[in-house]
């Protein structure tokens, strides 16, 4: 069930009246929908934006689902979304989704605001996997959220055979250590 804090074009209200309720500062706009602009903007309302793209059948990952998490400010200008069931699917082409057909396995996912999304620590794994600056910050802001996702992400690596596993974690390690010096240097 969606949330009745969402409001999706042409749903209750069409893309023109949802427009001018953000001119008039009744909405504000959130991923792929709109929330009141006094309601509190969370995990829950991030991914039922999304309800419309993920439908019950894709799961967000990547970026989107640092997103979800809280550790991106803004969503992707394209979201990250993989199978979340275990038949193929026929996705149409969507220049604003990048599609990866694998199965993410239902360990690895968690449902949140009525979609699927990665779990926090998967979420860490495959953005510290993919390696560029933009996933590494996001994988350092969602860490600094949840340093025990990052721990887990850690621990879910060293047991599994991945590609870019040293680098990823490399990466995650060094977010740790930054993070763990932070927390010495302002307790010290």
């Amino acid at each position: 069930m969606r949330s009745p804090f969402l409001y999706f074009a042409d749903e209750r209200l069409s893309r023109a009246e949802l427009t001018a309720a953000c001119v008039d500062g009744d909405l504000v706009a959130l991923g792929d929908a709109y929330i009141p602009a006094d309601a509190v903007e969370t995990a829950a309302l991030r991914a039922g934006s999304l309800a419309e793209t993920l439908g019950d059948t894709l799961a967000a990952t990547h970026l989107s689902a640092a997103w979800v998490h809280g550790g991106l400010p803004l969503p992707p200008s394209r979201h990250t979304v993989q199978r979340g069931v275990p038949r193929r699917l026929h996705v149409r082409p969507d220049r604003r989704v990048v599609y990866r057909d694998l199965q993410v396995p239902g360990e690895d996912l968690q449902l949140v605001g009525g979609v699927l999304v990665t779990t926090p620590e998967r979420t860490l794994a495959d953005l510290a996997r993919v390696g560029d600056d933009v996933h590494t910050e996001a994988a350092r802001l969602l860490a600094e959220i949840d340093t025990d996702a990052a721990y887990r992400a850690i621990a879910r690596l060293e047991a599994g055979a991945l590609p870019h596993k040293r680098a990823a974690l490399a990466r995650l390690r060094a977010l740790v250590d930054e993070r763990q010096d932070d927390v010495t240097r302002y307790t010290s």
